[in-house]
């Protein structure tokens, strides 16, 4: 029998039980989550009060692990008394990683590119100071993340593609630069076909999975409100896409996430 055959515990890499669906019942939506398997939790911010929430979650319960960052849609409402609070946050001992940063094109009227850049390379050199590992968000602006990542040092302190869509070229190139590549619900929607090919490209020990709860819900539950149990399904979905066992897909991302995010090996009586 594999040493997989009945290995079921998944880590969510990049989930928002911060935000106003979750946060006045969180838990019961850990309680869910559980039930699925789903033992681990990034809890992502992108702004004061994203952050500030996903902070305090971070400290009132283990297996919620905070990430905090300046989304660049939020760009508008950084200044320099919100940068000197988010480099503060950074050294909180329950923070993970930074994030979400990156670049966004799609909504950006009031989010220049530029200021976006500055932004974001910012942020980068903040976690390499601080050796943080990054959360990346990237819509519609693939060559400009590549480039910016490109000269980040990615190396010393590491990173992650979060919720993936580009192609499996795409992805071949971010791995080049040393981050993993995580893939949300999108994996599991029936026209993504980049995202098919890239998930199939991927190897499982360059994954993770998320739900980035409460959007992109996985199949069967497309079209209700996402949340972290659901991580289950995307694990299924690249299961199923790959022809390979869920059991070796949570496996695999589960200690990806644990090496990356929570600085251990992660191995125990399953190795």
């Amino acid at each position: 029998m594999s040493k997989h055959a009945s290995w079921r515990k998944v880590y969510d890499s990049h989930t928002h039980l911060n935000d106003e669906p979750f946060y006045d019942d969180v838990p019961a939506f850990i309680a869910r989550a559980d039930h699925y398997g789903v033992t681990e939790m990034n809890i992502v911010g992108s702004n004061r009060q994203l952050n500030d929430r996903a902070i305090a979650l971070g400290h009132r319960y283990p297996n919620l692990h905070p990430i905090v960052g300046w989304h660049p849609e939020d760009l508008a409402t950084f200044n320099v008394t919100e940068e000197a609070h988010l480099k503060a946050q950074l050294t909180d001992p329950t923070v993970v990683g930074g994030g979400e940063i990156g670049l966004d094109y799609f909504n950006d009227q009031h989010s220049p590119h530029d200021q976006q850049w500055a932004l974001f390379e910012k942020q980068l050199q903040w976690a390499r100071d601080l050796q943080l590992p990054v959360s990346i968000h990237c819509r519609d602006a693939l060559a400009d993340t590549y480039a910016i990542l490109k000269n980040a040092h990615l190396a010393e302190f590491g990173g992650v593609m979060h919720s993936f869509n580009g192609s499996p070229e795409w992805a071949e190139k971010f791995m080049g630069l040393g981050m993993a590549i995580s893939f949300s619900g999108v994996v599991s929607f029936k026209n993504a076909t980049d995202v098919h090919a890239a998930a199939i490209a991927t190897p499982l020990d360059r994954m993770m999975v998320e739900t980035d709860a409460p959007y992109l819900t996985p199949k069967p539950y497309r079209g209700k409100q996402n949340e972290p149990a659901f991580t289950k399904f995307v694990v299924d979905a690249i299961a199923e896409l790959k022809g390979v066992d869920a059991e070796r897909v949570a496996y695999h991302t589960y200690h990806n996430a644990v090496q990356l995010f929570l600085k251990d090996g992660g191995h125990d009586e399953q190795d």
